[in-house]
């Protein structure tokens, strides 16, 4: 949520306009709901972080009755861990990745202690997905 980013769904572009006039034009996010803008579609994309630039694919493979979830909307499972933010992007993830997994690389001890400790790839953690996803008015 720290950088500017859209959502494009049926063609439509929703993010939060920037009076500076960066990144492209775009509806404002708060005008329409998630549930509203998708009118039945089941993907949208998702662009976070227009100089990083990591582009997402987001699917909604199935809608549960209302009280089934803690909360709406609401994650269930997924694949990989989040790349810390300000990484460069995908070359810069694999960078990233390179250094903290090899404990003999010149900047893995200031790549630790930037990142805060170890890193792996493959946890997805869904419950700070879901902390994220409080914050969605739908």
């Amino acid at each position: 949520g720290g950088h500017m980013h859209e959502f494009e769904i049926a063609g439509e572009n929703y993010g939060i306009p920037d009076s500076d006039g960066w990144g492209p034009p775009v509806n404002p996010e708060t005008r329409k709901t998630l549930i509203k803008a998708l009118n039945g579609k089941k993907t949208f994309r998702y662009v976070y972080d227009f100089g990083d630039g990591w582009d997402h694919r987001i699917k909604v493979e199935k809608k549960l009755p209302a009280g089934a979830c803690p909360q709406v909307p609401y994650c269930i499972d997924g694949a990989n861990a989040c790349p810390p933010e300000d990484i460069g992007g995908g070359p810069g993830y694999a960078d990233f990745l390179e250094v903290m997994a090899d404990p003999n690389h010149p900047e893995h001890e200031d790549m630790l202690e930037r990142h805060g400790g170890t890193f792996d790839p493959t946890v997805f953690e869904w419950e700070r997905v879901n902390q994220w996803l409080k914050e969605i008015r739908i």
